[in-house]
């Protein structure tokens, strides 16, 4: 379950981006770390292909989860794509759970980048 705090800052997440980037349209969690992974990859919004919207989640999902030391930037290829090194697996979460750390991560994120006051 979502304490209050961060259930209030997630409402404000979702907000913000829906705001910006969908009309005032909300959001769901994945649509977020979607737009999350493109801000981190530099590209802007543009067409992509299935496979990269899928790698462009796995580099959000990458840069959400370093704090909590899963992963390590390790560096950008040749074509720009960030690259991490995973540190350490993942706890077993049950779907609920997964949702939880997500949110946690991303409302983190937010007010990391001083897109969200704490």
């Amino acid at each position: 379950m979502l304490s209050e705090n961060l259930k209030e800052n997630w409402e404000e997440v979702v907000k913000w981006v829906s705001q910006r980037f969908a009309e005032g349209e909300l959001l769901d969690l994945d649509s977020i770390i979607f737009i999350i992974g493109l801000q981190e990859l530099g590209w802007g919004f543009k067409k992509y292909k299935k496979d990269e919207k899928l790698n462009i989640m796995h580099i959000a999902i990458c840069t959400l989860l370093e704090p909590y030391g899963y992963y390590e930037f390790e560096g950008q290829d040749k074509d720009g794509w960030p690259h991490f090194q995973k540190k350490e697996n993942l706890p077993f979460l049950k779907p609920g759970e997964q949702s939880i750390l997500m949110k946690e991560a991303i409302v983190k994120y937010f007010i990391e980048n001083k897109l969200l006051e704490n």
